[in-house]
C-alpha cells in the first residue's frame, strides 16, 4: 500500500508491564505505545496501586504481569486434603520428587526446560503474598475487562518472566536487580537491537529501580505474545493452565517486535 491509501487509519497499540510486589510501595507499572514508527516508552512509575493500574491500562491491548497467576494443581490438591483431615496422596511420586511436585506448576516446568531458568515456585518460595495481591488485581482487571481473566494468557493479560525473556533475547546479565551499572549495560545492548525503541526521558528512572527495569521488560514480552511471538501452551497443558496460570516467554529476538502498522 501506498503512501495515499484511503479508508485507512494508523493507530498505536498499548501494552503494559507490571512487577508486582506485595503491596504498592514495591509495584512498578511501564507503558509502551507501538506504531509506525517504532514504540516508545510512554510511562513508568514505581509505587503504583490497584487502582492507577487498573485506570492505566483500561486502552492497553495486552498487560504483562511479573507473577505467579495462580497456584500448582498439586498444591490445591494437597492443602484441601490436609485442611479436610484427608491422608494426602502419595500414590504417584514419595520424597523430594513429591514435594517439587507440589511446589511447581506446569508452566514453571516448561520454562525451566526451555530456558534453564526456574522461576520461584509461587507455594513453597517469596511469592505467597504477591501472589494473595495478584489475585485481588486479576479480579480488578477482570470487573474492568468484563468477565474472569483467562491465567493462561488467551485474554488482553498474561504472566510474564523479565529474566527468562531476557535470557532468550541474548541479554542476560547477572546481577542486573541489584547493579545500575549492569542494568546500564543491558539498556545499551538493547538500545542496539531495537533503535526504533525511544526510552523517552525514562532511562534514568529504569537505571534508579530495578522495578521499573522489570515492568519495561514485562511491557516488552506483553507485546511479544501480543503479536503471537509466544509459543503456543501444549494441547495436553491447557486445562491446566487456565487454572495455574502460564509464562509467555517469547521465542526469536528483540527486533523482532519492530515497527508493524496497525490497520483498522
Amino acid at each position: 500500500m501506498g503512501d495515499h491509501d484511503e479508508g485507512m487509519t494508523v493507530r498505536a497499540v498499548k501494552t503494559a508491564g507490571i512487577d508486582l510486589a506485595a503491596s504498592a510501595p514495591g509495584t512498578a507499572l511501564a507503558i509502551i505505545e507501538w506504531g509506525e514508527w517504532g514504540a516508545r516508552l510512554s510511562s513508568v512509575d514505581v509505587g503504583v496501586g490497584d487502582g492507577e493500574i487498573v485506570t492505566a491500562v483500561a486502552d492497553c491491548a495486552m498487560v504483562g504481569i511479573d507473577c505467579a497467576l495462580g497456584w500448582p494443581d498439586d498444591f490445591v490438591e494437597f492443602v484441601g486434603r490436609h485442611a479436610r483431615g484427608e491422608r494426602v496422596d502419595q500414590s504417584h511420586d514419595e520424597g523430594i520428587a513429591w514435594r517439587r511436585r507440589l511446589a511447581y506448576r506446569e508452566t514453571d516446568r516448561d520454562i525451566h526446560a526451555r530456558t534453564g531458568k526456574l522461576p520461584l515456585s509461587v507455594a513453597a518460595d517469596r511469592l505467597g503474598l504477591t501472589a494473595m495481591h495478584c489475585v485481588v488485581l486479576l479480579d480488578l482487571l477482570g470487573e474492568q475487562r468484563g468477565g474472569a481473566v483467562d491465567r493462561s494468557g488467551r485474554g488482553g493479560v498474561v504472566e510474564v518472566y523479565p529474566g527468562a525473556t531476557l535470557r532468550v533475547w541474548g541479554f542476560e546479565r547477572r546481577g542486573y536487580k541489584k547493579d545500575a551499572g549492569v542494568r546500564d549495560a543491558l539498556l545499551a545492548s538493547i538500545e542496539v537491537d531495537a533503535p526504533w525503541l525511544d526510552l523517552a526521558g525514562h532511562r534514568e528512572r529504569l537505571l534508579s529501580s530495578d522495578d521499573a527495569f522489570d515492568a519495561f521488560i514485562a511491557a516488552l514480552a506483553a507485546r511479544a505474545h501480543e503479536r503471537g511471538l509466544t509459543p503456543p501452551i501444549p494441547r495436553e497443558h491447557e486445562d491446566r493452565a487456565s487454572r495455574e496460570g502460564w509464562i509467555a516467554v517469547p521465542e526469536g529476538r528483540l527486533a523482532d517486535l519492530g515497527p508493524a502498522r496497525e490497520m483498522v
